[in-house]
């Protein structure tokens, strides 16, 4: 018997995933366009006299943001329960359409005093939030679509969009400086224009999301009267499969955060390498770390979800410490990315595959809730904090501390993997389902 609610064709399948994956994109560029253009924006919004103090200011609302994401994941992951995954996804990308138009149309501190740092704080609670939901939501809604014997593959795609989303407000700032405007005009309004970008492709896409379909696995538990699906109540059910998902994500988020976006910091603040050069340095490693996430998802569809996730945490435990000691010492641009690579090919078994992992750990009518909420905690606790421990132990004179201290991360998630189930073998996706 069909399910009418499940595309069976590739091409179906394909415009989900497309639709589902541009959001996701979408969403992280414009969450990763304020710390690129802070520099630039500080001073519209708070007072002139200092910049150092301007910069806390905007970094301090940034750090608000991150915050904001397990109430997303919360509030976002109940709402994709209870009224659907395609809903959800809407209203997510639409929450961050209205969070970048308000930073693209706020007027100066000059001209509306303290309204323009309130307004902007406004502004990153709703992309918060909308972050924080985006994460679950897109997670299951992306495994939901796929066939069992692709859903590595497809989900693979949500961390493929993610990284592309970081690459695109790079490229956005380096054309805006080099190509279209001068230093001048970036502080002037120019800074503006990467937030009008952004409301402008959440809207498109979330006229695109609307003509998604809802995933069978969805539709079929929809159907049944649980007064509980998407509550907390229910998910305190599944106590083992929250605790794996925060202990699962928290050797993977440390490790993606300090090889992605404090890499540049470190390869100027410790290696010794000129802005440029860590630019072009953390933009070819993330090119290509975004290229082989697809290939992490289909082998993982072959071989399981376990193994990969076992190589990266033995792997991560091994490596850690002797790649960032190599490279806090090295001015050599090819050791250096071959060094930066070699980290994120084993960072790659876990950020490919974590999605459907924690998504395969739920039943249909808690599974956002279950997936957003928990890896949202974990992030906001141990990835959002990352670069703070590493520059505090910087600044104490013991910078190796820091390597330490992720191997540490990445070991106690090692534990975690070495004693789950393989979430491909025991996926929960399927129950209820008549079949694929």
């Amino acid at each position: 018997m069909n399910q009418p609610h499940q595309p069976h064709t590739t091409a179906e399948r394909l415009k989900s995933i497309i639709g589902g994956s541009l959001g996701n994109l979408v969403e992280w560029y414009d969450w990763y366009v304020y710390s690129a253009f802070s520099l630039y924006f500080a001073g519209s919004f708070f007072p002139a006299d200092n910049q150092t103090a301007q910069l806390l200011n905007t970094a301090g609302i940034f750090a608000l943001g991150f915050l904001m994401r397990p109430i997303g994941g919360w509030l976002m992951g109940t709402f994709a329960d209870k009224r659907g995954r395609k809903t959800a996804l809407t209203f997510s990308v639409l929450l961050m359409s209205l969070g970048s138009l308000i930073i693209a149309v706020i007027p100066s501190y000059n001209t509306i005093g303290v309204f323009a740092p309130i307004l902007l704080v406004t502004a990153r609670v709703l992309q918060g939030l909308s972050v924080g939901g985006e994460y679950g939501t897109s997670a299951t809604y992306l495994s939901e679509m796929a066939t069992r014997k692709s859903r590595g593959f497809y989900s693979s795609f949500q961390y493929v969009t993610l990284i592309m989303g970081q690459l695109l407000a790079l490229g956005v700032l380096v054309l805006l400086q080099r190509v279209f405007l001068t230093e001048e005009q970036l502080h002037s309004w120019g800074w503006r224009i990467p937030f009008g970008i952004g409301a402008i492709l959440a809207v498109i896409t979330m006229y695109l999301r609307r003509s998604l379909q809802e995933p069978e696995a969805y539709t079929a538990q929809a159907k049944k009267d649980n007064p509980l699906k998407g509550t907390l109540r229910a998910l305190a059910q599944h106590p083992r499969a929250v605790l794996t998902v925060v202990g699962l994500t928290l050797g993977g988020t440390v490790a993606f955060y300090t090889f992605t976006t404090y890499m540049q910091k470190f390869l100027v603040n410790t290696s010794g390498f000129t802005k440029s050069e860590a630019t072009l340095i953390s933009t070819f490693s993330l090119v290509v770390f975004m290229l082989i996430q697809p290939l992490y998802g289909a082998l993982s569809d072959r071989i399981g979800r376990k193994p990969l996730l076992i190589a990266f945490g033995v792997l991560g435990t091994i490596i850690t410490i002797p790649v960032l000691s190599v490279l806090s010492s090295t001015t050599n641009t090819w050791l250096a990315f071959a060094l930066i690579m070699l980290a994120l090919l084993v960072v790659s078994g876990y950020t490919s595959i974590n999605a459907v992992v924690k998504a395969e750990l739920f039943p249909a009518n808690v599974r956002a809730l279950g997936v957003g909420f928990p890896y949202a905690i974990a992030v906001s606790i141990f990835g959002g904090t990352a670069e703070y421990f590493a520059l505090w132990f910087k600044e104490a004179g013991h910078a190796e501390w820091f390597y330490y201290y992720v191997t540490a991360c990445v070991l106690i998630s090692l534990i975690v993997y070495s004693t789950m189930s393989d979430t491909h073998k025991t996926s929960k996706i399927e129950d209820g389902l008549m079949g694929e």
